[in-house]
């Protein structure tokens, strides 16, 4: 239940935060650890991290107009990989500010990094390689489409390479699963 206030507020608070006109900027959300947030430790349980990911994605999709874009197309966000690195806790009812930003994109996956900071220090840093789904047409949006409906007709900036190294070794674990295979 609580995701769904959040959900709420993010949706609603999006009518009055400024529109995002550059698709590379970053997204800013301003976040509290809740006590359903936190594990036996009592900090930010590590699986709560990607939940609230999942907000900061909202409020880019929100802003930046591909919700529009969504409805249009009756397509949906999905993930194929994300990964995360923790580095300092958060604790009960603290402030922090999650930052997604979308750094780079091929013609299917958009790279995205979401940094939880306290402050100006990285409490923890995510990064997903996602996509839009065309429900009706049973395939993924092109990832230039998608950018066009938002009118950004740039090219993808360079692949940093900490995204190039993840995705190296996506690759490999993405065989590992494939037909089945468990060597």
């Amino acid at each position: 239940m609580n995701l769904l206030f959040r959900v709420l507020f993010v949706w609603l608070a999006s009518y009055f935060k400024p529109r995002i006109n550059d698709i590379l900027s970053p997204a800013d959300l301003s976040l509290r650890v809740l006590p359903n947030d936190l594990d036996f430790n009592m900090h930010m349980n590590n699986g709560r991290y990607l939940t609230m990911m999942d907000l900061g994605r909202l409020d880019l999709i929100l802003r930046s107009g591909l919700l529009k874009m969504m409805l249009r197309e009756k397509s949906v966000p999905i993930l194929a990989a994300s990964t995360m690195r923790y580095r300092l806790s958060l604790d009960p009812f603290q402030k922090y500010t999650l930052r997604t930003q979308i750094l780079c994109w091929d013609e299917k996956w958009v790279y995205i990094e979401q940094r939880f900071l306290k402050g100006e220090d990285v409490a923890a840093i995510g990064l997903v390689k996602g996509c839009f789904y065309n429900q009706k047409n049973k395939k993924t949006v092109p990832t230039s489409d998608l950018l066009h409906h938002i009118g950004y007709n740039s090219p993808s900036p360079t692949m940093p390479q900490h995204v190039a190294d993840w995705q190296t070794s996506e690759t490999a674990l993405r065989e590992v699963t494939k037909n089945g295979s468990n060597s």
